[in-house]
């Protein structure tokens, strides 16, 4: 995924990134702690599957913050785009800028519309591996910062593409510290927690660490989802039903989703992806009709984890609808 204010072009596994953030602040501690009893805990439960996805990193004139929740009727998650490890950016930083009185009225109308409000970390901006985050650290820092903001869980953006290139297992291994800490701050049950790895991160024998084979083998139990990004790997990527579903190309081998699934990743965890536009992504884009068929086809053969786009405003209220019209009508 791309941060807004930094140029970026993806070709294949490789991605621009911008090092201007601003300054995270210190994160005061949990201003709200929940119990099994309590009505919070309820309220912050994992959601069940299917799981419609929907990112916003970009500026919407005269909107600060989260849209009204008529404008993404039909997902169950909204994501916050995004924390740094130098600090909250774009509609993380918008959702600072509001008084607590206008958080408490927006996260009460998306829990009302049963949408989950999270954060989304790193993105294409951010390499935390290769410039030397400290995993435990930035976990409570982050941490810290979902809870003084009120927040539902995070997301997982990591892009740090050289970190995993290098297949020396650091990448993995920072990702698996990161995600404990993650899970140690924020109990599962209670936050969400997802990762959001791009579809080659589960080709077999493709990636010195194991990419994300390696990552869900150390710490999958802790991940409640993965929002698979099967988009910006290739211009013929993922842009068929067969490619998406059953058979991926020579270049990322058995990267597809059912692939992915028989790799041992379990395909209720695995939301579908995708672009809400041809200019919101390199490639990968499919419109909404040829996905709500693929979505349907994939629903067919025992698969309900839910779709994934990025991003709002470009992705609405209608273009989950129609994506969700043939597997997932409301």
């Amino acid at each position: 995924m791309v941060h807004t204010y930094t140029v970026a072009l993806l070709l294949g596994l490789s991605a621009f990134r911008g090092m201007l953030c601003a300054p995270l602040g210190d994160a005061s501690p949990a201003l709200d702690t929940f119990n099994s009893t309590s009505l919070g805990f309820f309220a912050r439960a994992t959601p069940s599957p299917p799981h419609f996805v929907i990112y916003s990193d970009r500026r919407v004139s005269g909107l600060t913050g989260p849209p009204p929740v008529a404008q993404v009727k039909g997902y169950n998650v909204f994501a916050l785009s995004f924390l740094l490890t130098e600090g909250a950016f774009d509609k993380a930083e918008e959702w600072t800028q509001l008084s607590s009185s206008q958080r408490s009225s927006i996260k009460s109308q998306y829990a009302a519309a049963g949408i989950k409000l999270i954060v989304s970390l790193f993105g294409a901006t951010d390499a935390p591996t290769s410039n030397g985050a400290d995993p435990i650290a930035t976990a409570n820092t982050m941490a810290a910062w979902v809870k003084q903001f009120n927040l539902d869980g995070v997301d997982v953006d990591y892009e740090d593409f050289d970190a995993i290139n290098v297949g020396d297992g650091k990448a993995e291994a920072w990702l698996a510290s990161f995600t404990r800490q993650l899970r140690v701050q924020l109990p599962q049950g209670t936050y969400i927690l997802t990762h959001a790895p791009v579809a080659p991160w589960f080709s077999p024998n493709k990636f010195g660490g194991g990419a994300y084979l390696q990552v869900h083998s150390a710490v999958g139990s802790l991940i409640d989802w993965y929002n698979v990004q099967f988009y910006n790997q290739g211009s013929n990527e993922y842009t068929s039903c067969a490619g998406l579903l059953t058979t991926s190309s020579n270049t990322w081998p058995r990267s597809a989703l059912f692939q992915i699934a028989a790799s041992g990743i379990p395909l209720s965890k695995l939301v579908i992806g995708k672009p809400a536009t041809s200019g919101d992504a390199s490639n990968g884009f499919m419109s909404t009709s040829t996905l709500a068929g693929c979505v349907q086809q994939a629903k067919s053969q025992g698969w309900n984890a839910g779709v994934m786009v990025w991003e709002f405003p470009s992705a609405a209220a209608a273009w989950i609808q129609s994506v969700r019209s043939l597997a997932f009508p409301e």
